[in-house]
């Protein structure tokens, strides 16, 4: 039998998870409400986990068998049986803030399509994928943050689409390496690029234009997610200022690499981040100050 995690560890050992891993990002921003914190590590945490059992395991079918262990420990918490630390930990904030199973279901699915799909023949299925993969984790953070509603909703589902993509465009050799291919083949063929060239890594005028309508379609998601920036509490409107910027900022870097992202990868610098990070606090005091 198993050992039987009391919450207090449950919550030490997300709230460790969220801070330590060796891919962490600043989970809880330093402008988030302090009561937040933990639930946010606590959502993180499923997240990590539910990652990692997809990417890291190396065996696509112990990925997935994994992966169906995984969704039957959230619906085993679901049920009022959680028994793995991360959901003794995530029962509590689901039940505080009323979260559906829906978004973390499908996390577990884009996880899982991971594991078998590594071809999109068209936007639709591209969307499809980004649906489970990333619009989820924006509709639980609004609903952390006490927003509900479908219009609030529908802004985020464009904004974490669109970084969904700007990262997809920004590792198009590392997800190769993968054998995963995010580019819609459609767009491929529309261009005259074909997927040997680009598994042969052929950065070639094609390419560039391919890549030119990804980066545009994707500055037309972050444009019309925008507005959300508005309709929020000011913390969180700086935390999704930031990621909305620093994701058409990794989009401004492709197109001034006239969109050869095939043997450079583009990134932000530290220096970068602060200067995106001082703007959007500008932004957003400006409105007040006037």
């Amino acid at each position: 039998m198993g050992r039987v995690y009391e919450r207090p560890d449950a919550l030490a050992y997300t709230r460790w998870l969220a801070t330590h891993h060796y891919e962490n990002f600043h989970v809880v921003s330093f402008l988030l409400p302090k009561h937040l914190h933990q639930d946010f590590y606590n959502v993180y945490a499923f997240c990590r986990w539910a990652d990692d059992l997809g990417d890291e395991i190396g065996d696509r079918e112990e990925s997935l068998r994994l992966l169906k262990w995984w969704r039957g420990e959230l619906h085993a918490m679901y049920s009022g049986q959680a028994s793995h630390p991360v959901f003794v930990a995530l029962a509590g904030t689901a039940e505080k803030y009323d979260l559906p199973i829906d978004p973390f279901d499908d996390l577990i699915t884009a996880f899982e399509q991971d594991q078998v799909v590594g071809r999109y023949e068209d936007w639709a299925g591209v969307f499809g994928y980004c649906r489970n993969s990333a619009n989820p984790v924006g509709r639980l953070i609004l609903y952390l943050c006490g927003y509900r509603d479908a219009e609030r909703q529908r802004l985020s589902d464009a904004t974490c689409t669109a970084l969904q993509l700007s990262n997809f465009w920004q590792d198009v050799s590392v997800d190769l390496l993968k054998d995963r291919v995010y580019m819609p083949l459609s767009v491929l063929s529309k261009h005259g690029y074909s997927l040997e060239d680009l598994l042969a890594r052929r950065e070639t005028p094609a390419y560039q234009a391919v890549m030119k309508e990804l980066v545009e379609e994707t500055r037309r998601l972050f444009v019309e997610g925008l507005p959300l920036i508005g309709m929020v509490d000011r913390r969180l409107a700086l935390d999704l200022d930031l990621f909305s910027r620093g994701g058409m900022r990794v989009l401004d870097k492709i197109e001034r690499m006239e969109y050869r992202t095939l043997l450079r990868r583009p990134a932000i610098g530290k220096v970068e981040r602060a200067g995106l990070l001082l703007r959007s606090l500008l932004r957003l005091a400006a409105p007040k100050a006037a």
